[in-house]
This record gives structure tokens, C-alpha cells and sequence, in this order.
């Protein structure tokens, strides 16, 4: 009857999230490898809200950072390995996965529930780490997944055990964090040397879908498993990445959903490597029936506009935040930012002439935040049939929607739990207000650690963390950090906090940095943030606070930096940790846009479980045993 359902009467058997009494054992889900693509579409179900009451006390009004069900404990396994994988119809040999499979396999849970994930490194000569994009990891900052900042990476044929809290509900996705292979440097010096990735590793494949059931802000009828919404390259991103350090953005192939898409093979390349495999994702639905979708943007560098002709969207959620619902014909989805909308199968009622019943939906990358291969433009990237009708090729044409490289609508954005937020911060915005720019390159032939190129940053220096001696290990230390750490120390109690990230000068700072006109999706781990100002002016020191909104403003784990404007986020200090802040484009985030939030430094180890720095240690450990040689170029992260 659908996971939800199972979900519910688990809760209902053990007491409607009461105590579990003696009950220890954990619901053990091993998860073993299934097609590249497979079509999971959950059982009809009563979803109401009036039916949601079989959460007790508990539904969408609850504040869900402040009380927390008790649910049960659920157990997987997941696996990273090489595989040769096409999702397009071109055959990528070097691509890399979980457990077979492209995207990796759904993790499912309850609100509440305890997720215990155990995962296993398969490759020869690469380490990883998985990081549970926007889990809040309230009280287990070491499981948050990031290499350089709070474990190091898994080593070979070693397994690492992440254990956390469903604090939230929703949906969100997960993504391997750390690559080292051989291949070229950036100023291709003559030898083989090992290399390290953060970021360029989700992009080859490295990526599946979290999902955490509980109460919803409209009805609905039927539920599916997470759609990702990707941009994909033939070419490793890591060889991409050194292409963008000394260029442009790279142009990626084609548009994937759910791991599947369509390339158009020239003669050359159906001589190499193009199979002409590959098709378009497609559902079939049921007329007068509501469904809910989850989406999520697991792209490189895109911005996408997610339409379906002839359909309406309603907007039921933001990332991980229940909002009140919103309809549109269109909705923006940044990198890493994820909506619930539930789509009401209409069209025949609306369309009662239309012999085709089967319909497109569209991603369309948005203006100036993503490129692609001339020839390969295709946005039609799935269709929609319709039960009862033949399963023809869809005529219908796109609906009428803007393209620019935005974030949704600021007043759309009202959560239902609301947030008051403090208009005196701790801390001194002034002083947290940072310009995402390019750096000025060194004056010099290759050097560690920079290179000679240009890289992004936040703060003077460019992110460069060493990801075998990760930030989490030294939060006793007494000592200042490295600058290149880019640690900013916000060491306040329980208030708020304000920081501002620019995509200009900063008008009280000397002007070092090259400015380019770039937005970029900004993500801070460990919080949802309220987004107190978004604009697409320059900030202004004197004059953009009196515009912040502080009743109830939008709020999410991932915003987008306007390009040549700014975004002002305030989140509060209850949740000590290191915590990475940092923009979601693949590329600038290997390059050094990021910075460590240490919230609380004498409170985190105080707050984890007593055995988390002594697992840390070991693990680092076996990474140090495995001894594989490196010369790093990126970020660290």
C-alpha cells in the first residue's frame, strides 16, 4: 500500500511516535542493485490532510525543530563502484555509482525515524565520502559526510557507518564527496600524479534520492519515488574542471531525468562511443487524479524551468520547509534546492477535444546560468500519458514562462511553521559580509597550492583544505587556523546570525577581486536559513537592511546568489558544529567558493556522541594506511 501507509501503521503499532519500550531491533532494508532506470510508482493511498491525524499530536503545523516524533531505527547499505553507464545513449566508461545503479537507490524514512547507512568504498584507486545534502545532523556534525572538514575520505575496501536523525521531512538526495584518480594537472606537467575531487564527483554519476515521509500542506492521491533533474557531460568532471579553471563554464551534453535522456549521435561519435540508446523518462497517469512530485536539481552548473504543457503545478514545499501552497505553470529549481508540487491530471477535461493525450514536460536551463552543445538544445526531456489513450508522441506546445536565472518568487515563499527573526544579530553583518569573485592568479609558473589561475572565493583566499587532516579532528585546538581554511568563527548561543554573500564589491573593502556577473546557488549545511534579503541591486551597506524582511521570510537550505546583487541569510545558533557554506556550482566549489561556519567551537564535541572523534581518528586512520600518493589541485571538499 505505499511506504507512507507502512510508515503510518509502523507508527500507529508502536504507539503513534510513542516510546518503543523494549523494541531494539532495527528495520533492516539492504539495498542491492536494480535496472539503470526502473519506473516505481507508489500505491493509491489516502493522503488527505484530513487522514494526516495518524501522525497524533503531531502534523504540518508542527515545529518540527523543536519536536521530533519517535520513530524507529531503518538500516541500509550502500557501495560505490566503477561502472560503464550511457544514460543518454553515450557510454561513459568511467563512470561511478551506488550500488549499479544511476541514479543510486532510494533511501526511504519517517519522520522521526533513526537512518543507519553503512557505506562501503569498491574502488581501486579513489576515496569518498557521502554527504545527505540538507539533513540538518542536529547533534552529529561527523556524519555530515564532508571530506577536509569533518571525517576523512573512506579508503579502499573500508566501510563507514553514518548514523542520523529524520529531524525534517521531505526530500532531498545524496552525493559521494571526495575523487582521486590519475590523469592529467592543470598545466599539463608531463607525469601521471593521483588527484582529489569534492564536488566533480556527483556529476559522473555519484548521486541517488532521500526521502523522509511526513505531513503534507494539500491533498493528494498518489506519491512517486524522487525525480532528479540533471545536466550531463560526456566528458569527467574532473577533466571539465580543469578546462573551466582557464575558461569558460563547460558545455555540457544533454538533460537527464531520473538518471535517462536522449543524445543525438553524430557519425564520428557513433563510431566511438554513442550506442543511439536512451530514451525520454515518461510516466502514465490516471485522469482526476492528484500526484505528488518530488523534485530535485542534482545538476553540474544548471538553473532549470520544470513545466509539463497543459498542466498546473502546486507548490507544497521549499528544499525541506512545508509552505503554503502556490500555483504556477512554471517552477525555477536551482542546483541542490528540491520541490514537492502536486500535479492534478486535468488536461482531458480541460483539452476534451484533443485526440493526444500525452503531453511534454520540459527542463529548460535558465538564461546565463548553464550552457550546453549547440546541437544538443533538447528541453522536451519527458512525457506524460495518459491512461486509456494511445501512447502517441505529445504535440502540445510549451506554456508561456520567463527564462531568467532567478529563484522563485520571494512572496510564494511563506512556510506554515513561521520564524520571527531576530533584527539584532550576535554577530556583526558588516563584518560576515562576503563577495563571491574570482581571485587575482599568481604571478608565477604552477605552485601549490593555488596554481597559476584564478579562483573563486569568498573570503581573501580561496578554500584549500588537506582532506586527510579534516577541520573536525582539530576543534580542541587552541591554535589560529590557516587563512586558507576560511573558517569563520561564529561562537554565539542560541541567537541569530546574519551573513551576506555579494556578487559585487564591497563598497567598505578594497575592491582585489575580479568581478564577474554570476549567480550562484548558495548552500549552508547544518541549518535551514532564513532569507532576510535577495536582490538583484548591489548591496548597499547603508540602505539594503532597511528592505530585510524578518516575519516569517522564506527559508530554505539552498538560495540563489542574483547575478551582480545579493542574498542575506540568518539562521540561528543551536546546532554546534563546523559547518560548510558554499555555492553549488560544481566547478566554483572545487575551485575554493566556500568557507567553514564554526558555530560554537567549545560546545561540538560536547554535543556528539562520546565515541565520535575516536571513529573519526580511526577512519582518517585507514585512509593514512591505504597510502595513496596525490597531488591536489581543487579545493579539498
Amino acid at each position: 500500500m505505499g511506504f507512507f501507509k507502512t510508515c503510518l501503521e509502523l507508527l500507529a503499532y508502536f504507539g503513534a511516535f510513542g516510546q518503543l519500550g523494549d523494541r531494539h531491533d532495527a528495520l533492516q532494508i539492504p539495498l542491492h542493485d536494480h535496472s539503470l532506470v526502473s519506473e516505481v510508482t507508489k500505491s493509491p493511498y489516502d493522503y488527505t490532510i484530513e487522514k494526516q491525524p495518524l501522525w497524533s499530536q503531531y502534523n504540518i503545523h508542527t515545529d518540527y525543530e523543536k519536536v521530533i516524533p519517535e520513530g524507529i531505527e531503518r538500516e541500509y547499505w550502500l557501495y560505490v563502484q566503477d561502472l560503464e553507464i550511457a544514460p543518454d545513449g553515450f557510454r561513459r566508461p568511467r563512470g561511478k555509482v551506488f550500488n549499479g545503479t544511476y541514479p543510486g537507490p532510494l533511501i526511504e524514512a519517517c519522520w522521526g525515524d533513526t537512518i543507519t547507512i553503512h557505506v562501503t568504498n569498491r574502488l581501486t584507486d579513489n576515496g569518498t565520502t557521502v554527504h545527505w545534502h540538507g539533513i540538518r545532523q542536529l547533534h552529529t556534525n561527523e556524519m555530515d559526510g564532508v571530506n577536509g572538514v569533518t571525517q576523512c575520505p573512506i579508503a579502499g575496501r573500508s566501510t563507514f557507518t553514518y548514523k542520523f536523525r529524520a529531524t525534517q521531512y521531505g526530500h532531498t538526495w545524496y552525493h559521494r564527496q571526495v575523487q582521486k584518480y590519475i590523469s592529467y594537472t592543470i598545466l599539463f606537467l608531463l607525469t601521471f600524479m593521483q588527484h582529489s575531487h569534492y564536488s566533480l564527483q556527483y556529476p559522473d554519476g555519484v548521486a541517488g534520492p532521500l526521502l523522509i515521509h511526513g505531513p503534507t500542506s494539500a491533498n493528494y492521491d498518489v506519491e512517486w519515488d524522487p525525480i532528479l533533474i540533471s545536466d550531463w557531460s560526456h566528458i569527467s568532471a574532473f577533466a571539465e574542471f580543469h578546462n573551466e579553471l582557464v575558461g569558460p563554464l563547460p558545455q555540457m551534453q544533454s538533460i537527464l531525468l531520473n538518471g535517462t535522456g536522449k543524445y543525438i549521435c553524430d557519425a564520428f561519435e557513433a563510431a566511438n562511443n554513442c550506442t543511439g540508446g536512451g530514451y525520454k523518462f515518461n510516466r502514465t497517469v490516471t485522469a482526476k487524479t492528484r500526484y505528488l512530485w518530488h523534485l530535485i536539481n542534482t545538476s553540474t552548473e544548471t538553473t532549470f524551468i520544470f513545466s509539463i504543457d497543459n498542466h498546473e503545478l502546486e507548490v507544497i514545499s521549499t528544499d525541506f520547509v512545508p509552505i503554503h501552497p502556490y500555483n504556477t505553470t512554471s517552477l525555477r529549481i536551482g542546483i541542490g534546492q528540491r520541490y514537492d508540487v502536486i500535479v492534478t491530471m486535468n488536461a482531458p477535461e480541460r483539452s476534451p477535444r484533443a485526440s493526444n493525450q500525452s503531453y511534454w514536460i520540459r527542463t529548460v536551463p535558465a538564461k546565463n546560468c548553464g550552457t550546453f552543445q549547440q546541437n544538443q538544445n533538447e528541453t522536451r526531456t519527458g512525457i506524460i500519458y495518459y491512461e486509456g489513450y494511445p501512447r502517441s508522441t505529445p504535440v502540445s506546445t510549451a506554456q508561456t514562462f520567463s527564462n531568467n536565472c532567478t529563484d522563485e518568487p520571494y512572496e510564494s515563499l511563506v512556510p506554515i511553521v513561521e520564524w520571527a527573526v531576530g533584527q539584532h544579530p550576535a554577530n556583526d553583518p558588516s563584518k560576515d559580509t562576503y563577495e563571491a569573485g574570482l581571485s587575482p592568479a599568481p604571478n608565477s609558473t604552477f605552485t601549490e597550492p593555488h596554481g597559476n589561475v584564478s579562483r573563486w572565493e569568498f573570503t581573501d583566499t580561496p578554500l584549500w583544505l588537506n582532506f586527510s587532516n579534516p577541520t573536525f579532528l582539530h576543534l580542541g585546538d587552541k591554535a589560529a587556523w590557516p587563512a586558507e581554511y576560511c573558517v569563520i568563527d561564529e561562537d554565539y548561543v542560541d541567537d541569530w546570525v546574519y551573513i551576506i554573500v555579494t556578487g559585487t564589491a564591497i563598497q567598505s573593502l578594497p575592491n582585489r577581486k575580479r568581478p564577474i556577473a554570476a549567480a550562484h546557488p548558495i548552500h549552508l549545511h547544518g541549518h535551514d536559513f532564513a532569507i532576510i534579503g535577495q536582490s538583484s541591486n548591489p548591496f548597499n551597506e547603508t540602505s539594503s537592511p532597511s528592505t530585510f524582511k524578518y516575519h516569517n521570510p522564506p527559508r530554505r537550505d539552498v538560495a540563489l546568489l542574483p547575478a551582480g546583487g545579493y542574498l542575506a541569510l540568518a539562521f540561528r545558533s543551536d546546532n554546534p558544529g563546523v559547518w560548510l557554506l558554499h555555492c553549488h556550482i560544481a566547478w566554483h566549489a572545487s575551485s575554493g567558493l566556500a568557507m567553514q561556519i564554526l558555530e560554537r567551537q567549545s560546545d561540538i564535541y560536547g554535543s556528539l556522541n562520546p565515541n565520535a572523534l575516536s571513529k573519526i581518528r580511526q577512519h582518517c586512520h585507514e585512509w593514512d594506511e591505504w597510502n595513496l600518493q596525490f597531488l591536489q589541485d581543487d579545493s579539498g571538499i
